[in-house]
């Protein structure tokens, strides 16, 4: 993974320096609120329906067990005991006080970490797959592209204050896509051309929120070289002519639905004649990049027979089929750790459970872990041979739940619990969900299947691409909840339809059982939800939920 430089570290200590004077003349009274809030939202401090929250930045979700347990040592001391792991891969303290903040981001500092631009209206965190680097199939490593894009967006003086927040996402598989790179303002899509050259395809213009849209294609190759002078252009017309008189209106996908995409590309295209000029990557630093995540020393392993321990041990079977992942290095597996527990909320983990976590990674990985953007943990290097052994100890410690990918593997932003923004609770709903489901042999026999919750039109639980999104609205004061069907967030994207009228929070259980009864009734042989559901359309889910 990279490592800071000592040009990196000053540059991150200064900021912290810099913070806490501005955060200490708040509290002294001589920055106003409105001359702190922007101070505040380029270190990642946002002031929620309770106390501040604090997302600390986790680039493209990489990170080691020392900085896992630096956070778990902040969450002991300056807030509650636990964190909640992001859809951005980013990972978040709900209840620091104000006035320990710069504190929080001088010990992240020690341990190469930081909160700048995971908030604000700039160039936030750049995500990927989780398994970068490590599955099959890659045409090549995303998380070199994902640096090189961080190196560039930290601290631009130009794009410091854009129209709106920004967000940039990179794919690197044909076949599926994990990091929902269609629904980013830039899409960055690693591919090769005719004469077998990596170069990228280039999406713009996706998002979600109010006014969700998939991205579309501006440019069908762009060498290597060119990436940053192009991605530079891209800033630079949306910095030009996106509008700040309306925030409602100030994304880039607003900018390019009017504009059409095609007028954008022209636009960028002419941009992009002046920004190459100076902007292009030199072959040195591409190599420095490819370099930094080299493949670790991998043992001379072969696959593993686990017949006998999965007839001895049936939940240790399914545990494997569910949660683990086919690695590109014969003799080893990558692992994911449910973090989507009843009684806990998506995506939160105690301060025991990271320090666990991060002994897990290091007895049986190369130290390092990542956080996904199902809210999950993953462990990407784990021996064959040790797996057992791993799913004995998670299965102690209750975090052994074989669901990734499937219904109560639920994403869930946290909602009316803490979010000022938020119309509805989101986490009482997933609580409920996840009760009601409890049985895994029921939500195998559902195949694979996306259940979103975002607790306001943000979206932030990305309920839009949700094969079920479930979003809270409110209604004359009270919570209600608004169900679209049909979200898909992979290369084949699309949004969900509104299926009907919202329902109160108490039906919507029974709803969900009456949409999943639905597609049990209509599916054919081998079809997963999504396929049903552009089969059959919405009509009969309707009739049935609303009977």
């Amino acid at each position: 993974m990279y490592l800071y430089t000592d040009y990196d570290q000053q540059l991150v200590n200064e900021r912290v320096a810099q913070f806490r004077d501005q955060t200490e003349r708040y509290l002294a009274g001589t920055l106003t609120e409105d001359e702190y809030r922007p101070l505040r939202l380029q270190n990642g401090l946002y002031v929620q329906r309770y106390a501040p929250m604090l997302r600390i930045a986790v680039p493209y979700g990489l990170m080691n067990t020392k900085q896992l347990r630096k956070i778990a040592d902040i969450a002991t001391e300056y807030d509650r005991g636990y964190v909640h792991v992001s859809t951005r891969q980013n990972i978040q303290l709900n209840w620091p006080a104000l006035e320990d903040v710069p504190e929080i981001l001088a010990e992240l500092a020690t341990v190469q970490m930081h909160a700048i631009q995971t908030s604000g209206n700039c160039i936030r965190n750049t995500t990927t797959d989780q398994y970068a680097g490590v599955v099959a199939g890659e045409i090549a490593d995303p998380r070199p592209t994902c640096e090189l894009i961080r190196q560039w967006s930290t601290f631009h003086p130009e794009f410091a204050f854009l129209p709106r927040k920004f967000k940039i996402a990179v794919s690197a598989l044909e076949e599926t896509d994990r990091a929902a790179t269609s629904f980013h303002d830039i899409g960055v899509y690693i591919v090769k051309n005719e004469q077998g050259e990596v170069g990228y395809k280039i999406k713009v213009g996706g998002g979600l929120g109010r006014t969700p849209v998939i991205g579309s294609i501006i440019r069908e190759f762009l060498p290597r070289e060119d990436l940053i002078a192009y991605l530079e252009a891209v800033l630079r017309v949306y910095n030009l002519h996106g509008r700040r008189d309306n925030k409602y209106k100030a994304r880039i996908k607003i900018l390019v639905k009017a504009m059409t995409p095609a007028v954008f590309a022209e636009k960028v295209e002419a941009e992009f004649a002046y920004t190459r000029q100076n902007l292009q990557v030199q072959p040195e630093l591409l190599q420095k990049m490819d370099y930094v995540f080299t493949p670790f020393e991998y043992q001379n392993l072969a696959d593993e027979d686990f017949t006998a321990l999965f007839q001895q041990h049936p939940k240790f079977k399914q545990w494997f089929n569910v949660n683990t992942h086919a690695h590109k290095v014969s003799g080893y597996r990558i692992v994911t750790i449910s973090l989507k527990r009843a009684g806990v909320a998506p995506g939160d983990m105690t301060t025991k459970e990271m320090h666990f976590i991060a002994d897990l990674a290091d007895k049986y990985t190369f130290g390092e872990l990542r956080t996904t953007h199902e809210q999950n943990i993953s462990l990407a290097d784990v021996p064959q041979k040790d797996l057992f052994s791993l799913w004995q100890a998670l299965e102690q410690e209750n975090m052994a739940r074989a669901h990734i990918g499937f219904l109560t593997d639920i994403i869930c932003c946290p909602g009316g619990d803490y979010c000022s923004l938020a119309n509805a609770k989101s986490i009482p709903i997933s609580e409920a969900i996840s009760r009601r489901f409890d049985d895994l042999d029921t939500i195998y026999n559902l195949g694979r299947l996306d259940l979103n919750i975002s607790g306001c039109m943000n979206a932030c639980g990305h309920h839009h691409v949700g094969n079920i999104g479930i979003l809270g609205v409110d209604k004359k004061g009270a919570e209600f909840y608004q169900i679209t069907l049909g979200g898909n967030a992979n290369h084949d994207a699309s949004i969900g339809d509104i299926l009907g009228p919202s329902f109160a929070a108490d039906a919507v259980p029974d709803v969900v059982d009456e949409i999943l009864n639905t597609y049990l009734d209509l599916r054919q042989e081998g079809e997963e939800f999504i396929e049903t559901y552009r089969r059959v359309g919405i009509t009969p889910f309707k009739e049935r939920a609303y009977a």
